[in-house]
């Protein structure tokens, strides 16, 4: 049998390294510390690439990989690969996602412990031949709130350690029910009511469009005085320059920081320098156990993988035969771009999601793309850790209803899928279709019809049908240099109202998403991504 060649770049718990060297399927090349240009120029000789996070899978490096099947990131965090390329080209991303939770929900606990007693400061004062203990008051966290932005795997372990301190919890997070949030032990609420009752915010969400600047200006503005910031998610969350101004203004009393928009950060970085602030350098997984638990973890995924064809913890691609995957991989898409599209635009806590199948679709096995849909709701908000084997445990495990229907029969079109999020009194529900080989389209926009691309920046607007709407648009959007790439316009039977799908070559800024918001006749203007 000929032996699949494998690259490992970034360095491995010997553990898992072990395991791909021994493995009868495997040729592996052991090479940590590649630079950009000298993994381009050998990406083309490999089957197979495992890395970790000093190393970026840019789309430089997808079209050099020739050969490339698999790219294998031992972690949770796949933000140093590019996965639409990868999709593009019909490279498998895998990742680890359960491996190092408990380690980087310690060490955010960590972090508030030693921030809250001043810790690093008082031991570097020792260390320097001091005794000053009036200088190091700290504070206690017993009986203090602890609020939790994002409560996935790392969020919910981090608020079971705070309760074991006698803290009181609060969260936050777009897909958490009630009822889960009363099981778990903390209290629901929204960000603006977290921000307002936290004495320490943890946040644990991952770095998207949306949660990119979340913890800024506006929201240091809500928050109590002396609050205190802990970030072991990712940089960029929480904006430095505001923290910055928050932490000199006295505002927020201290910042615990794991993570930099930029690593390694510069060494007279403001908020390194700053006495307020204790910070590590991203050391959120870096136990043992950890870096052995996601070594295996990636090690066997490839051997399955380079064996027998099995596909575990993709964030890309269903599990499914090679033939059946190239038949269904346009519907996948399709049944991703609309569970995305109604998560970033329906504006409550999703407590059902509802998938249905018309047409020849429907004759084929649905669970996986059903597992697309879920996916494409929750990962805006959760991330690229959401994959295509555990998003529906993910969604149960916030209280979500998933439910699956199909019919042999379409109405209008050969193949129709139909999404439908559902929460108390609110609902939204879109449907479409592959036009072509695979071109997906949507068809109609709860009850408006229209045929419109499911790709890139989309603005979503809704107004009063009347003459004018269409031209302020335009002109507004001139103006600011947003240009229009297509745009489609959706009408119900007798209706009083219209809704438009524009897309535009890239992001509006929020200011100009708010001045068409205050156009004439304009209902709603949101922005999506795809």
């Amino acid at each position: 049998m000929t032996k699949a060649k494998i690259l490992v770049s970034d360095e491995l718990a010997e553990d898992g390294l072990k395991i791909l060297q021994s493995h009868p399927a495997l040729d592996v090349t052991y090479k940590p510390g590649m630079k950009a240009p000298e993994l381009i120029a050998a990406i083309p000789d490999y089957e197979g690439l495992v890395i970790r996070s000093a190393t970026t899978v840019t789309k430089e490096v997808i079209d050099a990989a020739k050969k490339l099947k698999v790219v294998g990131r031992a972690g949770i965090g796949v933000d140093n690969v590019d996965v639409a390329a990868a999709t593009a080209r019909g490279i498998i991303v895998m990742n680890t996602p359960s491996g190092n939770a408990t380690t980087t929900a310690e060490h955010a606990l960590a972090l508030m412990i030693s921030m809250a007693r001043k810790i690093p400061q008082a031991t570097a004062l020792m260390k320097a031949g001091k005794w000053d203990k009036k200088k190091f008051m700290g504070t206690e966290l017993t009986s203090k709130t602890l609020g939790v932005v994002g409560l996935g795997n790392i969020g919910k372990i981090l608020a079971d350690r705070a309760r074991g301190l006698k803290m009181v919890v609060v969260a936050y997070d777009p897909f958490l029910t009630d009822d889960v949030a009363q099981k778990i032990g903390v209290e629901k609420v929204e960000l603006p009511e977290l921000y307002k009752r936290a004495d320490f915010i943890s946040v644990h969400t991952p770095l998207t469009d949306q949660t990119k600047g979340l913890v800024g200006k506006a929201a240091f503005e809500q928050m109590k005085k002396g609050v205190r910031i802990i970030n072991a998610a990712r940089g960029g969350i929480v904006d430095e320059a505001a923290l910055l101004e928050a932490l000199e203004s006295g505002k927020v009393g201290g910042a615990a920081l794991d993570v930099f928009v930029e690593e390694p950060p510069a060494a007279n970085h403001p908020l390194i320098m700053h006495e307020k602030v204790i910070c590590t350098p991203h050391l959120g997984a870096s136990t043992d156990e950890a870096q052995v638990k996601v070594a295996i973890e990636i090690a066997e995924q490839f051997g399955e993988y380079f064996q027998n064809g099995q596909i575990r913890n993709s964030v890309n691609v269903p599990a499914l035969s090679a033939d059946l995957l190239k038949q269904l991989q346009p519907y996948f898409e399709l049944g991703e771009k609309l569970g995305s599209l109604v998560g970033q635009l329906h504006q409550a806590t999703i407590e059902e999601i509802d998938c249905r199948f018309e047409g020849e679709i429907a004759e084929y096995d649905v669970k996986p793309i059903a597992t697309a849909i879920i996916r494409g709701v929750l990962a805006p908000a959760l991330d690229l850790s959401v994959n295509y084997v555990n998003a529906p445990s993910i969604a149960r495990d916030r209280g979500i209803k998933l439910v699956t229907s199909k019919s042999s029969e379409s109405e209008d079109f050969t193949n129709l899928v139909t999404v439908t999020v559902r929460s108390a009194g609110k609902s939204l529900s879109v449907s479409g279709t592959i036009l072509g080989k695979a071109a997906p389209r949507i068809t109609k926009f709860d009850d408006y019809y229209l045929e419109a691309s499911l790709k890139g920046n989309i603005l979503v607007l809704r107004n009063y049908d009347r003459p004018g709407v269409v031209g302020a648009l335009g002109t507004t959007l001139g103006k600011n240099q947003v240009n229009i790439a297509r745009m489609q316009l959706g009408l119900k039977p007798g209706g009083t109202e219209a809704v438009s799908f524009i897309n535009i070559d890239s992001p509006a800024p929020q200011a100009v998403l708010d001045e068409i918001s205050k156009l004439p006749n304009m209902i709603s203007a949101r922005q999506v991504k795809l």
